[in-house]
């Protein structure tokens, strides 16, 4: 669970720090950061920074108010029932919103990227319930001409 925290330029951050025994390993995390923090869409979250310092692991990244759409849309986690009710034009548009994202993913950055482990748990929700997809610790990076992608099963299963 992120930690919320202030940059003093006064931007509101999240601090994710990964354990120890942390699924996601070292390449994984770099994969990570070098993966989110070269690219700027309306759908993606923003890494602001990062630490590793031995088996210390850690990302700053702009805070979503409304946590994870797993956690306001079907009430999963610590916090069970969300109190947001989604009517059908804001589920409408968080589809739209990850829609877009993926496809910039895909179409409009170079090399194109492949997320690999896209889950409700993985898109988190601005004060506007704006999607941002997160994680991208098992994303692929395509390099240029690739007419086609051949991955080995990764993410949730």
């Amino acid at each position: 669970m992120p930690i919320e925290g202030r940059l003093k330029d006064g931007r509101d951050v999240a601090v994710k720090v990964l354990s120890t025994e942390s699924r996601q390993g070292i390449k994984e995390f770099f994969t990570e950061v070098k993966v989110v923090s070269g690219i700027v869409h309306e759908n993606l979250v923003r890494v602001y920074g990062c630490c590793v310092e031995g088996d210390h692991r850690i990302l700053v990244y702009n805070y979503l108010e409304n946590n994870s759409l797993a956690q306001t849309l079907l009430g999963s986690g610590s916090s069970g029932q969300s109190n947001i009710h989604f009517n059908w034009r804001t589920r409408v548009k968080i589809c739209l919103g990850i829609a877009k994202g993926l496809a910039y993913l895909h179409e409009g950055v170079d090399p194109h990227i492949v997320h690999r482990d896209i889950k409700a748990s993985n898109i988190l929700l601005d004060k506007d319930l704006n999607p941002k997809i997160s994680d991208f610790g098992l994303a692929r990076l395509l390099p240029p001409n690739t007419t086609h992608v051949s991955t080995g099963v990764a993410g949730t299963l």
